[in-house]
C-alpha cells in the first residue's frame, strides 16, 4: 500500500508508466492483426501465443534489440513491464480511490490497494524465480509461476468485483486494462516455454525420462497413495503434526490460546501477533474450545502456520460481517488464511450473518499450499472462499446455500461432507460459483469422493426446493464434481446459468464416476461448457497431483506418488 512521503515519489515515478504504457498498447485488441510481422523473429516467436500481440511487442522492447539474449531475458523483460504496469494501477487506484462517495466503496477501494499490492508482490516474485533459474529449470518451475500468475489475475478480478460505484468502477477498470492484458500475456509466455526454447534452438529436457516418469506416474496414481489418512506429498514432520493434534497431544505448541486464561492468549489474534521473526519450521497455534468471535487475518508474512483446536464443534473462530450489512464481501471474512503454507486441523469456520446477510463469509483462503484437515465451514451464501492459489480440504463440513463454495482457486476438497441449506425465499441453491476469468489460468475447483446432502432439520422439502451443482460466475469458470454422492436434492440439470447464456460456452464443468439419486446425468444442461468425463486418465487430471502439484507442497519425503483416483 502506497502512502506518505514515499508513495508521493512512487506516484511521480510510475505516472509515465502510465501513460506510456496505455499509449504503447492502446486500442490492441485479442488476436492483434499483423503488429508481429514488423518485428524480430525472437519477438514474434515469444508473442505469437499472447492475446494482446501489441503490448506483448512492447514489453519485450528493452530486450529485442540485443542480439545475445536468451528466452529467460525475455520472460523476465515481459515480467518486469507487467510489474510496472501493476504498479502504475496501483498509483492510479489510489489516487482515483479518493472519489468513493460512501463508506462501503472506500472500504472497497482499501481492497484492490491490498490486492494489487500482492498482484506486485507475487509478479516480483516470479521475476526473481526466473532470474534465479537457468533455461531448463524455469522449465521446470513452470507450474509454480503458472499458479503465481493466476493469482495476479484473480486479485484484478477480486478489486473490480468489489467495487459499486459505476463511476468509480469504470475508471479503476480503465486504469487496470494495461496490467490485465499484461498479465494474461504473462500467462501465455509461461505456458509457452517449451515452445519458446524449441524456436531459440535450446534442447529440451529429457523427454524420454520425462515420459517415463509420467507414467511411472500414472500407474502409482491408479493406487492407494495414502499415510495414515494423509496424503504422502505432506512431510513426515507436518504428517507426524496432524496426526498428533489434540487436546491430549503432547505436540509443543509454540501458543496456546485459551479464553478461560489457562493459555498464554485469550485471542487468537494475540497469538498470530507474537509471530516471531526469522521463523524456521512452523509456528504451532493450539486453540482450546470456546468461540472465539473475532475477525482473524493470518498476514501474508506469517507463513507455515499450523492451527490446531479441540474439535471442529468445539473450537469455533465465528463473526457476521455481511455484504448486507455495508461490508464488502472480501472483508466479511470470519477467518482469513492469507500467509503460505497455512495449516488447520479440527477447528470450525462460521458466519452467522444468516441467509439474509447475503454474501457473508466464513473462510477466506489466499495461502498457497493451504491445507485443511477435519474443520468445519458454516455459512450461507459465500462460504468458503477459495480464493487464490492452491488448497486443499479433507474430512471436513462444507455447509451453505449459494454459491457456498467459490473463488478463484487451485482447489481440491476430498472425502468430505458438503451440506445445503435453507436459503432465503426465491433463491436457488448452488453448490459452486468458480471465478477463473481467463482460459491460461491453472485453476479450479475439484470436489472428489465427497457427499452432497441436504440438511434435513432445516430443509424438510429438498424435493421442491431447486439446488444445482454450480454456475458460471466468470467467462471460463471451471469446476469438476468426481466420484461423490449426489443426494436427490441436486436437480436433472445439474448446473444453472448465472445471467443468460454468458459463459455457458467457455466454462468447464464436468462430472466423473459420481452415484447416488441425483448422480443421472441424462438430463444435464447442453451447453457447450459442460461434459461428462468417461476417460480415467482424462479424470486423473484433476486429482491432488496433477491438478495442484500436492507432491511438491512441504518437502515430501518417503514415496513420491501422489493421490489419485479412489475407484
Amino acid at each position: 500500500m502506497i502512502g506518505g512521503f514515499a508513495g508521493i515519489l512512487v506516484v511521480a515515478a510510475v505516472v509515465g508508466v502510465i501513460v506510456g504504457v496505455h499509449k504503447s498498447s492502446s486500442g490492441d485488441s485479442k488476436n492483434g492483426g499483423d503488429v508481429l510481422s514488423t518485428t524480430s523473429k525472437s519477438v514474434s516467436s515469444i508473442c505469437s501465443t499472447t492475446d494482446y500481440k501489441q503490448a506483448c511487442v512492447d514489453s519485450l522492447s528493452s530486450v529485442a534489440n540485443n542480439q545475445s539474449a536468451t528466452p529467460k531475458d525475455y520472460v523476465q523483460a515481459a515480467l518486469d513491464y507487467t510489474v510496472q504496469a501493476m504498479k502504475a494501477a496501483l498509483a492510479n487506484t489510489s489516487a482515483i480511490g479518493k472519489s468513493a462517495n460512501d463508506s462501503y466503496n472506500k472500504m472497497a477501494v482499501q481492497d484492490c490497494q491490498e490486492l494489487l499490492q500482492y498482484a506486485v508482490d507475487e509478479l516480483q516474485a516470479s521475476f526473481s524465480m526466473v532470474g534465479d533459474s537457468s533455461l531448463h529449470t524455469m522449465q521446470d518451475r513452470e507450474a509454480e509461476l503458472m499458479n503465481w500468475l493466476s493469482a495476479v489475475y484473480s486479485y484484478q478480478q477480486t478489486c473490480m468485483d468489489g467495487l459499486t460505484q459505476t463511476d468509480l468502477k469504470s475508471a479503476i477498470s480503465n486504469g487496470l486494462v494495461n496490467a490485465t492484458q499484461l498479465t494474461d500475456n504473462a500467462l501465455a509466455i509461461v505456458s509457452s516455454i517449451s515452445q519458446i526454447l524449441t524456436a531459440f534452438n535450446i534442447p529440451l529436457l529429457n523427454t524420454t525420462a520425462i515420459t517415463n516418469a509420467s507414467s511411472q506416474q500414472r500407474r502409482l496414481l491408479e493406487v492407494s497413495s495414502e499415510d495414515g489418512g494423509y496424503p504422502s506429498w505432506l512431510s513426515a514432520a507436518d504428517r507426524k503434526l496432524l496426526a498428533q493434534a489434540g487436546p491430549n497431544s503432547n505436540i509443543r505448541p509454540n501458543a496456546v490460546v485459551a479464553q478461560d486464561g489457562s493459555g498464554q492468549f485469550k485471542t487468537i489474534g494475540a497469538a498470530l501477533a507474537a509471530y516471531p521473526k526469522n521463523l524456521q519450521g512452523r509456528y504451532i497455534i493450539y486453540v482450546k474450545a470456546g468461540i472465539y468471535n473475532e475477525h482473524v487475518i493470518v498476514q501474508n508474512n506469517q507463513v507455515n502456520v499450523f492451527m490446531y483446536g479441540d474439535g471442529p464443534r468445539r473450537t469455533m473462530v465465528t463473526g457476521s460481517k455481511s455484504n448486507a450489512g455495508g461490508t464488502p464481501t472480501f472483508q466479511t471474512a470470519s477467518f482469513s488464511a492469507i500467509g503460505d503454507g497455512f495449516i488447520a486441523k479440527s477447528m470450525g469456520f462460521q458466519n452467522s450473518a444468516g441467509p439474509q446477510g447475503h454474501q457473508a463469509v466464513a473462510l477466506r483462503v489466499q495461502s498457497d499450499m493451504a491445507a485443511f484437515y477435519n474443520c468445519r465451514m458454516d455459512g450461507y451464501q459465500d462460504t468458503l472462499y477459495a480464493q487464490a492459489h492452491r488448497n486443499f480440504y479433507r474430512n471436513c463440513v462444507i455447509s451453505g446455500t449459494v454459491d457456498f463454495i467459490f473463488g478463484d482457486g487451485a482447489t481440491v476438497i476430498q472425502n468430505s461432507l458438503i451440506i445445503v441449506r435453507r436459503p432465503l425465499a426465491g433463491q436457488q441453491n448452488t453448490v459452486t460459483a468458480h471465478g477463473r476469468a481467463s482460459p491460461r489460468e491453472t485453476t479450479g475447483l475439484v470436489i472428489q469422493n465427497c457427499r452432497i446432502v441436504p440438511d434435513t432439520k432445516l430443509f424438510p422439502d429438498r424435493f421442491t426446493l431447486p439446488t444445482y451443482l454450480g454456475r458460471p460466475w466468470k467467462a471460463y469458470s471451471r469446476a469438476v464434481i468426481m466420484e461423490s454422492t449426489l443426494g436427490d436434492l441436486i436437480q436433472p440439470a445439474g448446473w444453472l446459468p448465472w445471467d443468460g447464456d454468458f459463459g455457458l460456452n467457455t466454462c468447464f464443468f464436468a462430472e466423473y464416476a459420481n452415484r447416488g439419486p441425483g448422480a443421472a446425468t441424462a438430463k444435464r444442461v447442453n451447453w457447450g461448457g459442460f461434459k461428462v468425463i468417461t476417460n480415467r486418465n482424462e479424470a486423473l487430471t484433476y486429482t491432488v497431483g496433477p491438478f495442484i502439484q500436492g507432491q511438491t507442497w512441504i518437502a515430501a519425503t518417503g514415496a513420491p506418488y501422489v493421490l489419485g483416483l479412489t475407484h
